[in-house]
């Protein structure tokens, strides 16, 4: 039996905070019992902690289609240097992942990856928002995440028959199906290119209002309250936002909610200088909205800290702010961002990038959960001390579009163990 060894780290997950030897058996790639054992290779993780890996419930990996911007290859490895272990990959690929056949597609060329890819697949056909995709053929195939996601499903009668649909079905693992949901209102937010306030009438750009948002977040609340089917309501921005969502947690709904490091980190101001790089839709808020993202994920009305990791070309991104396209690249940063500027513990982290989003994406039994004996071994080694500055242009994906590029962060992932394979030792990638 070939062994790999994490020596001299503390474990942190569900169970607590505890020192702690981990040992893998690598022909299973699941944690066995340490005592006494010798093993074959071994990775130093003093000083360092050991915690679940995370998992990422939305990220844009571009293939098939715009291989230029982002592979399935790429994007993997750069998810297993940020130390997830799995990944929700969105549909608005060309063609879209809204049939079999491209599902099958991207699961085959995820086989290799570096970490776990789950794709999710369109409500609509082409995310045109007109007729639903097949979803139980999709769900046969292993899709549990269904959304439309850079285009809010606009018909209010269409989301109700897809909520009705998604609740029916039935797999095979007992999962249930989730729509997720980008919340735009495109009436109100038709032609904005960033957050309707301030700062938008300084720049004179046309600007988003966050009642576009706040108006799908409280559609989709009334739907799920009405068909009891499970909404996860995507990049939330708003403080609005986060208040109906409390609500409706309070309500005993089944709603669940993500936040993006950029959107309780940076602030509409940052597009003071015109900086494409900072365009990204829902676009970033105020002070107001940062500081109500932050205190949902505090308290637990967000349920996850996701990436919506949006690799662009540089000529794309070099285009004038109005009209480059929207997104940014974050599947690196994520975990120092959270570490630097959430003020949780390391646990209450563990909990929004790994714990709850496999909860969400029915990845529960091999991502996300308690660091024992008998479990796949999907970790992360993270040094908690490692101060670093964020350099875009260095990171494992195709592309460069951060929008933390020279900012001081700490917090960093040396290892990622993907069942049980080292696929990053010591901040770099193994292939």
């Amino acid at each position: 039996m070939s062994t790999l060894a994490l020596r001299g780290g503390t474990v942190v997950d569900s169970k607590g905070e505890r020192k702690a030897d981990l040992v893998i058996d690598q022909a299973s790639g699941r944690l066995i019992e340490a005592d006494g054992v010798s093993a074959d290779q071994e990775l130093d993780a003093s000083g360092c902690a050991v915690v679940p890996g995370f998992v990422d419930l939305h990220v844009h990996l571009r293939q098939p289609g715009n291989e230029a911007a982002e592979t399935i290859e790429s994007g993997s490895r750069s998810a297993a240097l940020g130390g997830f272990t799995a990944i929700v990959s969105m549909p608005n690929t060309d063609p879209c992942t809204d049939s079999a056949a491209v599902v099958n597609d991207v699961m085959a060329l995820a086989a290799n990856a570096l970490c776990e890819i789950k794709p999710s697949a369109a409500i609509t056909l082409g995310r045109d928002g007109v007729a639903l995709a097949p979803m139980g053929e999709l769900a046969a195939l292993g899709v549990r995440m269904f959304t439309d996601d850079g285009t809010g499903l606009q018909d209010d009668q269409l989301m109700r028959r897809a909520l009705e649909y998604a609740s029916s079905l039935v797999v095979d693992d007992g999962a249930d199906i989730v729509l997720s949901q980008h919340c735009e209102a495109s009436a109100l937010s038709q032609g904005g290119v960033m957050h309707e306030g301030g700062w938008s009438s300084r720049l004179g750009l046309p600007g988003q209002p966050a009642e576009a948002e706040e108006l799908m977040v409280m559609r989709d609340i009334a739907l799920s309250r009405l068909t009891g089917g499970r909404v996860h309501l995507q990049h939330l921005s708003t403080a609005g936002s986060v208040e109906m969502v409390r609500q409706a947690k309070a309500d005993g709904l089944p709603v669940t909610a993500e936040a993006t490091p950029h959107h309780f980190s940076l602030t509409d101001a940052a597009c003071a200088g015109y900086d494409p790089v900072f365009k990204v839709h829902p676009p970033l808020r105020t002070d107001v909205d940062v500081e109500a993202i932050r205190t949902g994920l505090r308290d637990g009305t967000i349920d996850a800290v996701a990436t919506d990791h949006a690799p662009h070309t540089a000529d794309a991104k070099e285009l004038p702010f109005d009209q480059a396209p929207p997104g940014m690249i974050g599947l690196e940063t994520a975990f120092a961002l959270a570490y630097t500027h959430l003020g949780l513990s390391l646990m209450e982290i563990v909990r929004l990038l790994a714990t709850n989003p496999a909860r969400i994406a029915g990845l529960s039994d091999r991502h996300g959960g308690p660091i024992v004996p008998g479990r796949l071994a999907n970790l992360a080694v993270v040094d908690l001390s490692e101060q670093w500055v964020v350099d875009g242009a260095a990171t494992a994906s195709l592309s460069s579009n951060s929008p933390f590029h020279g900012h001081s962060v700490t917090g960093r992932v040396r290892h990622t163990i993907f069942e049980g394979e080292p696929v990053v030792i010591d901040g770099k990638a193994t292939r």
